[in-house]
């Protein structure tokens, strides 16, 4: 890797740090709502596939030893490993798939459908079922948990990483 790949991942590593801090609890959710899931389409969008691979890698690595940058400043295995970890862990083959799917060109639609209909459905299915597994709830409780709260907000955040992605690409 050269340098400015060495610096893309590490400036977006740092800003994936940043935005999970950016949160808002929600009483009767274990999750609360994030800035983070804006920041991990721009990873996929913004990155080769390998490139996102490892930044959300070095991302979870950072909290796995105990630096405090999961969701609320959390940090060790016991945040990966609960009942919200799901998301977390889902974050590597998301950003994998959508830098995969959105092509070489920008498409400001391919963009945003990528993260709608390809990365978040399949953070929110590794996050429901890590929660089902370890809190005993039903699909359905889970999923009026853990993604209906979600939807509207992370429609709205692919939509902003893809308009953010053609502007960030040109530096």
């Amino acid at each position: 890797m050269n340098t400015r790949e060495l610096t893309k991942i590490s400036l977006l590593v740092a800003m994936n740090c940043v935005s999970a801090y950016i949160v808002i609890p929600l009483p009767f959710s274990m999750s609360p709502l994030a800035l983070q899931t804006l920041v991990v389409n721009l990873v996929a969008l913004l990155l080769t596939p390998r490139q996102a691979f490892l930044t959300m890698l070095v991302y979870i690595l950072l909290g796995l030893a105990g630096v405090p940058v999961f969701t609320g400043g959390m940090a060790g295995p016991a945040k990966l490993f609960g009942p919200t970890g799901g998301y977390i862990w889902a974050f590597l083959p998301a950003v994998v798939l959508m830098a995969l799917a959105k092509g070489r060109e920008y498409n400001f639609s391919r963009y945003a459908m990528v993260t709608i209909l390809l990365g978040m459905p399949l953070i929110y299915f590794f996050g429901v079922v890590q929660m089902m597994f370890l809190t005993g709830m039903n699909w359905w409780q889970a999923v009026m948990m853990g993604v209906l709260p979600f939807v509207a907000g992370d429609v709205v955040k692919g939509v902003c990483a893809a308009l953010l992605a053609k502007k960030i690409n040109r530096y």
